[in-house]
């Protein structure tokens, strides 16, 4: 997605939850001044050249998914690409895989997310208004490749191709760089790990725009977005998205 086409919609977030903008500028502020030059300019060339034409698995959150039975896919197909949404590292990491990407927001078990970085992970760092303090911890600890991102216009070393909680936002990276099937592992919008009521509550109305940015990508058509279940099926998300479906 076009960051013009996404603004009017991010617009309509941040007057939902009250996020002032000035908060996501200073955080975007803080990750350049922390990765400086490590932040890889025009990230996403890198990324198309890794991701155009192939079949991406994005690993969510959901409690109990696990990590993504790569097995299970047709033995005739290319290997799939591995992108990890935040907290989904550790579980992959704990099967024994090793994500092609984490995209991150640095709110979940950030150790393993330097871990995958080190072992070869490309690593897409969001910075938002909340996450300020998180960026001034883990910035730097990243020792691999490493790709900024924003809730604002692009900039030369920040990329923003739409997306707002960390899976949704590498559906749509992996759509904008050309991906020509992405499937969705560990995606539940209707369960969360969260005992405070209020957060439960807030955490579910992001997840509900979460579930929205899914079904307008998969009626863009630009890539091919499946559900893919516990059960095994594989079902086009438009069909299934309210079945078992998270971040």
């Amino acid at each position: 997605m076009e960051y013009r086409d996404w603004a009017p919609m991010y617009d309509r977030i941040c007057r939902e939850f009250g996020f002032p903008f000035e908060r996501e500028r200073a955080s975007a502020d803080e990750l350049e001044a922390r990765a400086g030059a490590r932040l890889t300019a025009e990230p996403l060339d890198p990324l198309r050249g890794l991701l155009a034409g192939r079949t991406v698995v994005v690993c969510g959150l959901a409690p109990g998914a696990g990590a993504p039975p790569l097995w299970r896919l047709p033995a005739d197909a290319s290997a799939p690409l591995l992108i990890a949404a935040d907290g989904a590292t550790e579980r992959c990491l704990a099967a024994s895989l090793i994500p092609s990407i984490v995209v991150t927001d640095l709110d979940g078990p950030v150790a393993s997310e330097v871990n995958a970085n080190r072992r070869g992970s490309w690593v897409v760092l969001h910075a938002h208004g909340d996450n300020r303090p998180a960026i001034e911890e883990w910035a730097d600890q990243f020792p691999g490749r490493l790709i900024g991102s924003w809730a604002g216009p692009p900039r030369p070393r920040l990329l923003n191709v739409g997306g707002f909680t960390d899976g949704d936002r590498a559906v749509l990276l992996a759509e904008h760089v050309g991906a020509a099937r992405i499937l969705l592992w560990g995606f539940d919008f209707a369960r969360v790990d969260e005992a405070d009521p209020p957060q439960r509550t807030r955490k579910l109305a992001k997840l509900a725009w979460a579930r929205r940015i899914l079904v307008d990508a998969a009626r863009r058509r630009r890539a091919q977005i499946e559900l893919w279940l516990p059960d095994g099926r594989r079902v086009p998300y438009a069909e299934g998205a309210d079945e078992s479906t998270t971040r």
